[in-house]
């Protein structure tokens, strides 16, 4: 009994002294007992004092870290472009009306953004609407022609029931002025009551309509715009004239699907800026692009010229609490090192590291955003 005692006491003195270890009191492993928070994580994650990063090996496992070796070779220099998405004319229509008036419905209703519409498509009609002036003169000019077309028709008969003592001229001049009037009456009757029929000018997708039924319009509103999903244009801005020359490729930067061809360049300035022209298609055919009229892009374009470096994905590139570019550097089984990098984008998909790193460095090339998550 006084040595289960004994066992007890032990225990309790040896829990105690982890609990309320002495100033200066070191762990198994060298670890401070007595300093604050120096609980070992259970994972293993850390962050370390000078800035690495402790990832055991069952970690990286679950985090998917992927290292290369970080060979140096030559690529294609990449010059970044601001950019918007545009229509392709050829491909796309803007709906306006020549008069303005008030908007009716066609015979399917109108039509709303995103909606497939097929070329000749009624959209809408407008329904003109003259000045209170203008419409008193018209409809007075109409009860005049009405007059004169019913006059016209009385001579007609009479000189038809005289036919053969009045001269056939007379007659048939008496006819043709008759029916000049009822033309007349008809054209000012139906301007009246015109309404314009706006329909599609190609086939494709209703990108904007902002219109309501009973909506008083303005002439030459932009009433509708329908363009074909699958056929767009970048335009992209540049101050250098030499640069479309040198272009030999182009992407879309964070969308590795889409793919550019330069179309040309313009000779003239446009505040400041010289415009160029790229197509867009997609690398899976049938496929719509993901882009949209007006969405504001950075296009990538490659250069004819070549530079030194160190090709890695785009995904290898991180971001410090101070927003440099850095790379991982596995130094170790389980230790991860951060090194500020220069780079210049390739493509959509990869970059090019031009000062920072050496041909014996192990980058990490997947999972980097996930190690510099660990504090």
């Amino acid at each position: 009994m006084k040595t289960y005692l004994n066992t007890i006491a032990a225990a309790a003195l040896l829990g105690l002294s982890t609990a309320f270890a002495a100033p200066g009191a070191h762990g198994p492993n060298g670890e401070h007992l007595d300093a604050p928070g120096a609980a070992v994580n259970a994972s293993g994650l850390a962050r370390l004092p000078d800035g690495s990063v402790n990832v055991p090996k069952l970690a990286q496992r679950r985090m998917a870290v992927r290292t290369v070796l970080a060979p140096e070779s030559e690529a294609a220099a990449t010059v970044e472009l601001p950019g918007r998405v545009v229509m392709d004319p050829n491909a796309s229509g803007r709906v306006q009306a020549v008069h303005g008036g008030r908007i009716e419905p066609g015979p399917k209703g109108l039509p709303v953004a995103g909606q497939a519409v097929r070329r000749g498509d009624v959209l809408a009609y407008v329904r003109h609407h003259a000045e209170p002036f203008a419409l008193g003169a018209q409809q007075a000019q109409l009860a005049e022609l009405k007059a004169q077309r019913q006059l016209a028709e009385q001579r007609v008969q009479r000189l038809e029931s005289l036919e053969g003592t009045v001269p056939r001229k007379d007659i048939d001049a008496a006819r043709t002025e008759a029916s000049s009037l009822a033309e007349r009456e008809r054209s000012i009757g139906a301007s009246l009551l015109a309404r314009e029929t706006l329909i599609a000018p190609v086939s494709g997708v209703i990108a904007r309509a902002d219109l309501a039924a009973g909506q008083v319009i303005e002439s030459r509103d932009i009433l509708f715009e329908v363009v074909d999903p699958e056929r767009m244009l970048v335009e992209a801005t540049t101050a250098d004239a030499t640069l479309a020359s040198r272009v030999a490729g182009a992407s879309l930067q964070g969308l590795p699907n889409v793919k550019l061809r330069l179309l040309g360049a313009s000779r003239s300035l446009r505040d400041g800026v010289l415009p160029m022209t790229f197509s867009v298609s997609t690398t899976k055919p049938g496929v719509a692009l993901p882009v949209a009229i007006g969405q504001p892009v950075t296009v990538v374009a490659q250069s004819k010229e070549r530079i030194k470096g160190v090709v890695l994905p785009a995904q290898a590139v991180v971001r410090n609490p101070s927003n440099e570019p850095i790379v991982w550097i596995k130094s170790g089984a389980e230790r991860f090192i951060p090194q500020p990098v220069q780079f210049r984008p390739l493509d959509a998909n990869t970059v090019v590291v031009t000062q920072g790193l050496s041909a014996d460095n192990r980058v990490v090339v997947q999972g980097a955003p996930l190690i510099a998550q660990i504090r």
